[in-house]
C-alpha cells in the first residue's frame, strides 16, 4: 500500500513538474487542441506572444491566430490534417495577435494518441519576426553587394572595350583630318569623308557615355557659368527636343560657378533634356533650371548648385523608377535609345562629387535634379578651335603605333618636331638628352610607369617642363583632379592645338 501511495506521489509530482515546466516557458508557445482544433490549454508564452490571457482563448479555435486570407484558404484544418496523416506539421509564415498586429512564427504541431486514438494535437510556436528581419537584411546585403561586383565587373569589360575602341576612333579621326585636305576638288569623297566624320564623332559619343558608366572616365574639372554654357549650346538643345517641344529656362542671374566636366555637363543636360522629350509625345515643355543649395547632409556637405531638368510629360511608373539609371535598361522601342542616356546622368554627377535625384507623378511629370559643387575662377572665353602655330620639339608617349602616327601627324602640321617613344622608360631616357619643350603621353601603356606616373616623376626631376596627357580610359586618371591637363581620345587637331595652347610655358 505505501508503495503504490510513493508511485502515485511520484507520478502527481512528475505531472506537476511538467506543468510547471510547460507553463512557466515564456519564449514559446505551447498549448494542447483537441481534435478539431479547440484550445484545451495555454501557457505564459502564449499570452506573451499572442496577447491572450487563459480565460480569453480557452475554449476558442486555434484559427483565429491565422490572417484572414489564410481562413479563407482553409490553412488551419489543412495544418491539423497533414500533422494527422504525416504525424508532424511545421511551417513558417505570418500569424495575428490580440491586437491585431502580425508576426513571424514558426510553428510545429504534432498529434497526440493514447490507446490508438487521437486526443488531440500538441502545437509550439515561437516569435522569430526579429530573425526573419536580420535575415532578409543579410540577403538584401548580399544582394547589393552582388549588384556592386557585377557593375564593377561591366565597368571594368565597358572600360577596357572603350579604351580599344577610342584608339580606333583616333586613328580613323586623325587620317581623315588628313583626308579632308585632298578631297576638295571631289564632292563624292567630300560626302563619304563627312559620313564617315559623323559616324565617328557618334561612336566616340557611346564610347563616352560607357566611361562615364564604368565611372573610369578621364576628367577636366573646372569652373563653369551655367548659364553661358546653356547659351552656347541652346541650338543642340533645340534641336535634340524638335519643334512639338518648348525648352523654357530659370537660372537665377546669382548662380554660382559649377566645378565639373564641361563636355559631361553638355552630355548629361543634352541626354536628360532628350529624355524629356521622349516622356511627351505630343509636346510640352521642358524647364532647365539651377538654384544655389548649402547642404549639410554627409556626404554632401558645403556649396552646390542644383540643376533642375522638368517635363510635363507622361510620369514614370514606381515600378520603374528605381531601374532609370541602370545601363541598358530602357522602355523605349528597339533602335530607340541604347539605354545609356541616364547612366551616364549618373556617373557624371556621382564623379563630379555630386549627386542626382528624381521626383515624378504620373500625368504630371518629372523633374531630375542634378547636384554638383561649387566652382570657382571662371576663365575667360577663349575662341574655340583657334589655331595655335607652334614650335620646338614635343616627346610623344605612344605605345601604340598606328595612334603614335596619327598624333605625330597632327603634331607636325601645328609646326612641332616629334619625338616618339613607346612606354615611359624609354622617355625618362629620352628627357636626358635635353631638346624636349614639352611631354605628350598617353595614360595607359604598358610597364611599371603609366602616364600619370610618369608626368608626376618629371615633375620631380624637370619642374618647368610642360606636360600634356591623353586618354581614351584609365582608372588612374581619375587621381589627376587638375593636377596635370588631360585631352580626351578621340581628339582633332583644333582640340590638340587648344591643349597645347593653354599649358604653362
Amino acid at each position: 500500500m505505501a508503495e503504490k501511495f510513493s508511485q502515485q506521489r511520484d507520478l502527481f509530482e512528475s505531472e506537476r513538474s511538467f506543468r510547471l515546466l510547460v507553463e512557466g516557458v515564456a519564449d514559446y508557445a505551447l498549448y494542447m487542441l483537441d481534435p478539431n482544433g479547440t484550445i484545451t490549454s495555454w501557457n505564459i508564452g502564449g499570452e506573451r506572444i499572442k496577447g491572450y490571457p487563459p480565460e480569453e482563448i480557452l475554449g476558442q479555435h486555434f484559427s483565429r491566430f491565422y490572417t484572414e486570407t489564410d481562413r479563407a484558404n482553409g490553412k488551419p484544418a489543412r495544418a491539423l490534417g497533414i500533422a494527422r496523416e504525416k504525424g508532424r506539421y511545421e511551417e513558417e509564415g505570418w500569424r495575428v495577435r490580440k491586437d491585431g498586429t502580425f508576426f513571424w512564427a514558426s510553428v510545429v504541431i504534432d498529434p497526440i494518441y493514447e490507446d490508438g486514438r487521437l486526443i488531440g494535437f500538441a502545437k509550439i510556436t515561437r516569435d522569430i519576426t526579429e530573425r526573419r528581419n536580420a535575415q532578409l537584411k543579410l540577403e538584401a546585403m548580399q544582394k547589393q553587394l552582388a549588384e556592386s561586383q557585377k557593375f564593377d565587373a561591366l565597368g571594368q569589360l565597358t572600360g577596357g572595350v572603350a579604351h580599344d575602341f577610342n584608339n580606333l576612333l583616333m586613328i580613323i579621326s586623325g587620317s581623315l583630318h588628313i583626308l579632308k585636305k585632298n578631297a576638295a576638288d571631289d564632292p563624292k569623297l567630300e560626302r563619304a569623308i563627312s559620313a564617315i566624320d559623323t559616324a565617328t564623332k557618334r561612336g566616340a559619343a557611346l564610347t563616352n557615355q560607357l566611361l562615364t558608366f564604368a565611372r573610369r572616365q578621364s576628367v577636366n574639372p573646372q569652373a563653369i557659368d551655367f548659364a553661358e554654357r546653356v547659351a552656347a549650346i541652346r541650338e543642340v538643345l533645340d534641336a535634340g527636343v524638335g519643334s512639338s517641344v518648348r525648352i523654357a529656362f530659370d537660372i537665377h542671374s546669382d548662380t554660382w560657378p559649377i566645378k565639373a566636366d564641361v563636355s559631361e555637363l553638355e552630355t548629361a543636360l543634352l541626354n536628360l533634356v532628350i529624355n524629356a522629350r521622349d516622356a511627351m509625345p505630343d509636346g510640352g515643355t521642358v524647364t532647365i533650371a539651377a538654384r544655389n543649395v548649402v547642404l549639410n547632409e554627409a556626404p554632401l556637405v558645403g556649396d552646390f548648385i542644383a540643376i533642375d531638368v522638368r517635363d510635363t510629360g507622361l510620369g514614370i511608373p514606381s515600378d520603374v523608377l528605381d531601374k532609370i539609371f541602370e545601363p541598358f535598361f530602357t522602355t523605349k522601342a528597339i533602335g530607340k535609345g541604347t539605354g545609356l542616356g541616364l547612366s551616364q546622368v549618373h556617373g557624371f554627377a556621382h564623379q563630379a562629387g555630386g549627386t542626382v535625384k528624381v521626383a515624378s507623378e504620373l500625368g504630371k511629370g518629372t523633374t531630375f535634379t542634378i547636384v554638383l559643387p561649387r566652382g570657382t575662377d571662371v576663365p575667360s572665353r577663349e575662341t574655340a578651335g583657334t589655331a595655335f602655330r607652334g614650335s620646338g620639339t614635343v616627346l610623344l608617349v605612344e605605345d601604340n603605333p598606328d595612334v603614335a602616327l596619327v598624333s605625330i601627324g597632327l603634331l607636325e602640321q601645328l609646326g612641332y618636331q616629334v619625338r616618339r617613344v613607346a612606354d615611359a622608360e624609354a622617355a625618362l631616357r629620352e628627357i636626358e638628352s635635353d631638346g624636349v619643350d614639352f611631354v605628350f603621353s598617353d595614360i595607359v601603356m604598358p610597364g611599371k610607369m603609366d602616364g600619370l606616373s610618369l608626368a608626376h616623376h618629371l615633375r620631380q626631376i624637370r619642374p618647368g617642363l610642360p606636360i600634356l596627357l591623353a586618354t581614351g580610359y584609365s582608372e588612374v586618371a581619375a587621381g589627376v583632379r587638375g593636377d596635370f591637363p588631360i585631352l580626351r581620345k578621340p581628339y582633332e587637331i583644333h582640340e590638340l592645338s587648344e591643349a597645347i595652347s593653354k599649358l604653362p610655358r
